[in-house]
């Protein structure tokens, strides 16, 4: 089955005891939480960790509009954005000093490469991903469905040994980072 924002409700409701829905548009509670929740939690679990599956780069268009102050360049930020993870320039996609300001990136480089967390349909949630989501949905949906906080604290622990777990099993997807600028390092000749 394919995953969707329905579907991940659908069984974290299941979770917690609760009917799942058919639609968010069907005027039960749980729809009406599901809706209201999912959003802020899935956004707010994707921002948590620089998921491989939710990290993407891009060049950013430059905006005409100069900031009034500190920085050179503005720059516009994907439609999708979550997080910045880094910038850079000339190629590279980090080393570079920038603030967001105002929904969008300065900085005095006059290209920048962005390393960004963005907001990836339900469809490529990674197994591991959408367990921890599912897990903190119904850490979520528990104290407004059942009114039960013995119940909801024990789910938001369970939440917090899955989101553990996702990001074990999603950090070693990658190579480990090398410390390239310490200055211990250079110290040692």
């Amino acid at each position: 089955m394919a995953l969707s924002a329905l579907v991940l409700c659908s069984r974290a409701l299941l979770k917690i005891g609760a009917q799942p829905i058919a639609s968010f548009d069907e005027g039960t509670a749980e729809a009406e939480v599901a809706a209201h929740l999912y959003p802020l939690v899935c956004d707010a679990l994707l921002s948590a960790h620089p998921w491989s599956f939710a990290t993407g780069q891009m060049v950013l268009p430059r905006l005409l509009e100069t900031p009034h102050a500190d920085y050179a360049y503005a720059f516009q930020l994907p439609p999708d954005f979550l997080r910045v993870l880094s910038a850079g320039d000339g190629g590279r996609g980090r080393g570079l000093e920038y603030r967001l300001h105002e929904s969008r990136l300065h900085t005095n480089a006059p290209q920048v490469t962005l390393t960004y967390l963005f907001r990836p349909t339900e469809s490529s949630f990674p197994a591991f991903f959408a367990a921890a989501l599912v897990t903190r949905l119904a850490a979520e949906f528990c104290i407004p469905l059942t009114e039960s906080s013995s119940r909801t604290e024990m789910l938001h622990r369970l939440a917090e040994t899955e989101f553990r777990r996702a990001r074990s099993t999603d950090s070693q997807q990658n190579t480990a980072r090398a410390i390239d600028d310490f200055p211990l390092i250079s110290a040692r000749g």
